[in-house]
C-alpha cells in the first residue's frame, strides 16, 4: 500500500474567520479504510468535526465520499480505522453513537401521500421523547410552518429537503450530516439553504456537508476536508487553504499586446491558457481581449503608473481571489467532482 498524503496542518479552531467557541470534537475520523473484494475503496481518511462548525466534505468522482458518509452512519462497517461520536465507537457503541446524529444520505425519504406534519409524526413514533412539542419546533425552525399540514406531494423540492431536515432534527442531534443539500434547489433556495445551516451551526450544531457545488461549500463552511482515491489530501479552513494559490490580475487595456509586451519584459508569468486553471464562472465574465497574468496585488498601482506613462489607455484592472475550485483542481490533478 503507498503512503497516505500528508494532511495539510491547520488550526484546530474552525474557518472562515469565526471562531469555535468550545472547540470540541463531536466527530473523530482516525486512518479509515474500507476494502470491497480485493480493492481498498477508502485508503487513509482522517479528520475531525467540531462543536458548532459547518465541515464540508468534496471528493471527485469515485474517491471514496459516499462510502465514508455511508461508513460514518453506520450503513456500511469500515474495514480498518475509528469512528468516534461524542466519545462514543461506532463499531463498540452505535446505538449512543448515532442516537446523537441526524442524518441526510442522498435524497430525504418522505412519504407523498401524507402531509408534512404526519411524515413528521411517523418518525417521531422511532424516537424516544419526541412529543408533538418537539415536531413543532423543529416545524418552526426550517419554517415550514405555513405549509406543514399540507400534503407533501405539493411541496417543492427545496420544502421536501427542509422537511428531510426537521425529520433529521427531531432527536435533538449533536450532528447534522447532510449529503448534497442544495441539489437541485434554485439560486433563492440555495442562499436560504445555506443561511439555515448557519443558523444551525451558530446554535452550536456540528454540520458534515457534502456537496459538488464548491462555490457553496467555500461561502458556507468553516473547515473541508478534499478527498481522493480514498486518502484526505487537504483538511483545514477554507480561508487558510486557498491563500496560497496564485494570485491571478486581469488588465483590460488598449492596445492588448503592448501591455502583454511590457509584462513580459518585467519577468512578469503571462497565464496563456486562463481556462486551464480559472473557473468557468470566473472566464464568463473576463474580456476576450483581457490579459490575465500573474501578480501579487500590492504591484498593481505601480504598473498602472507604468502604462499610463507608455501611453496606453487602462480600461479596467482587478485581482481575481483564489476560489476552493482553484485548488480542488491542483489537488486533484483536474479530476471531475461527483
Amino acid at each position: 500500500m503507498n503512503e497516505p498524503q500528508p494532511i495539510i496542518p491547520i488550526d484546530e479552531a474552525s474557518g472562515n474567520g469565526k471562531e469555535n467557541p468550545t472547540g470540541q470534537s463531536v466527530l473523530e475520523v482516525r486512518h479509515l479504510r474500507k476494502k470491497i473484494g480485493k480493492r481498498w475503496i477508502i485508503e487513509d481518511v482522517t479528520f475531525e468535526v467540531l462543536e458548532g462548525e459547518i465541515f464540508g466534505f468534496l471528493g471527485p468522482n469515485g474517491a471514496g465520499k459516499t462510502t465514508t458518509i455511508r461508513m460514518l452512519v453506520d450503513l456500511i462497517k469500515p474495514t480498518e480505522g475509528t469512528i468516534e461520536i461524542c466519545g462514543y465507537d461506532i463499531r463498540r457503541q452505535p446505538e449512543q453513537a448515532l442516537a446523537r446524529v441526524g442524518a441526510i444520505v442522498e435524497n430525504p425519504e418522505v412519504y407523498p401521500y401524507l402531509t408534512g406534519w404526519e411524515n413528521l409524526e411517523q418518525f417521531a413514533r422511532m424516537l424516544p421523547g419526541v412529543d408533538d412539542a418537539r415536531i413543532q419546533e423543529v416545524v418552526e425552525m426550517v419554517r415550514l410552518d405555513q405549509r406543514i399540514h399540507d400534503k407533501v406531494r405539493t411541496y417543492s423540492l427545496g420544502m421536501r429537503q427542509r422537511l428531510g431536515i426537521a425529520q433529521a432534527l427531531l432527536g435533538r442531534p449533536r450532528l447534522l450530516i447532510l449529503d448534497e443539500p442544495t441539489n437541485g434547489l434554485d439560486p433563492k433556495g440555495i442562499k436560504e439553504m445555506r443561511d439555515f445551516i448557519r443558523r444551525l451551526a451558530d446554535q452550536g450544531m456540528a454540520v458534515f456537508v457534502s456537496s459538488h457545488l464548491l462555490s457553496e461549500i467555500q461561502l458556507l463552511c468553516d473547515r473541508v476536508a478534499i478527498i481522493s482515491s480514498g486518502r484526505v489530501l487537504a483538511v483545514g479552513r477554507v480561508n487558510e487553504l486557498i491563500a496560497g494559490r496564485s494570485n491571478y490580475v486581469v488588465w483590460e487595456a488598449e492596445p492588448g499586446n503592448r501591455i502583454q509586451e511590457l509584462l513580459q519584459r518585467s519577468d512578469i508569468p503571462i497565464v496563456e491558457h486562463p481556462e486551464t486553471v480559472l473557473d468557468d464562472s470566473v472566464m464568463a465574465g473576463i474580456a476576450e481581449d483581457a490579459v490575465i497574468c500573474q501578480m501579487d496585488g500590492d504591484r498593481i498601482a505601480d504598473y498602472v503608473e507604468l502604462f499610463t506613462q507608455e501611453g496606453l489607455r487602462v480600461r479596467s484592472v482587478y485581482k481575481l481571489n483564489p476560489t476552493l475550485e482553484q485548488l480542488f483542481l491542483e489537488l486533484t490533478e483536474g479530476e471531475s467532482i461527483d
